[in-house]
């Protein structure tokens, strides 16, 4: 296949765009800079120049490919609401513009979601927890189009997606640590984050735009949820910083703009996932790459 991918020079993109090509897959990535097209073009891609505001170029890449993988989502966690707010709409328009190329085509689009906040069924986010307030617009986008009868399916990502070059939540919670001199959890840090190690995520795409089917949620997961307790107990150890529980003022002062959802439940099961992508986590779980890339 000939996949048009979006955020191909990302942390996630990038392990995406390697896997296509290493299943012998043709890809064209969206590139918004001259460093990101270079990027690309090294990992053996073709380049398409935009942003994801350019939705000509999105019809364009659309056009061009026989799938389409969107994994790029706009990121400023120093204004994280506004941020967030942007972000949807800017990820709505997008998937919308590409899923409109694909209207009366069995071409496939697999689109990104987030698994935080989520609804538990039985005690975990499974395939069937959905809610019409997603962590992401991109799912509600998603499923919208598959109605309308588009090969439309979703890859939900665990909060912590690992490896090393990782800039997301772990790092940060890092860095807070060694900020304010104390490895916090919130409250009795009995709350659970699942997490997938990068490469096993990038398996599930391919499969995805391979064999997925329309209006699927995949849960990609390698350890379904580990304590918050337990993240900061190993980030204090290694750091040698005291560990603490945090609640109400003080774990907004700590956390910042993640106090918002670093209280949230997320342990997962995704055995419905596995059985249909034919998809297993084999990489190294979340504490073992903290302890071998992340200090």
């Amino acid at each position: 296949m000939k996949v048009f991918v979006t955020g191909a020079s990302g942390f996630i993109g990038s392990a995406v765009v390697s896997e296509l090509i290493g299943a012998g897959h043709q890809v064209i990535g969206l590139a918004r800079s001259e460093a990101s097209a270079k990027k690309i073009s090294d990992a053996g891609a073709e380049v398409l120049l935009g942003t994801l505001e350019d939705l000509d170029i999105l019809k364009q890449g659309a056009q061009l490919a026989d799938g389409i993988i969107h994994a790029a989502f706009f990121h400023d966690f120093t204004q994280f609401a506004e941020a967030f707010v942007k972000g949807n709409e800017m990820d709505k328009n997008a998937i919308n513009a590409m899923g409109e190329m694909l209207i009366r085509t069995s071409k496939p689009i697999v689109v990104t979601s987030g698994m935080l906040g989520l609804p538990l069924i039985n005690g975990f986010v499974t395939e069937e927890s959905t809610t019409h307030h997603s962590p992401r617009t991109s799912e509600i986008t998603a499923l919208a189009l598959a109605e309308k009868g588009v090969n439309a399916s979703v890859i939900r990502l665990a909060p912590s997606v690992h490896d090393k070059g990782d800039y997301g939540f772990i790092p940060f919670i890092i860095s807070l640590a060694q900020k304010n001199g104390v490895s916090a959890y919130p409250n009795e840090g009995k709350n659970h984050w699942c997490a997938v190690h990068r490469l096993d995520a990038a398996k599930a795409f391919r499969l995805a735009v391979e064999k997925g089917n329309r209006g699927a949620l995949y849960n990609v997961i390698g350890d379904k949820g580990i304590e918050l307790k337990t993240v900061a107990t190993l980030i204090g150890e290694t750091l040698n910083l005291p560990i603490k529980s945090v609640s109400g003022d003080e774990l907004a002062k700590h956390f910042e703009w993640m106090s918002n959802f670093i209280t949230m439940e997320s342990i997962a099961t995704n055995s419905k996932t596995q059985e249909q992508l034919g998809w297993t986590p084999k990489h190294i779980g979340l504490l073992e790459d903290m302890q071998q890339n992340y200090f």
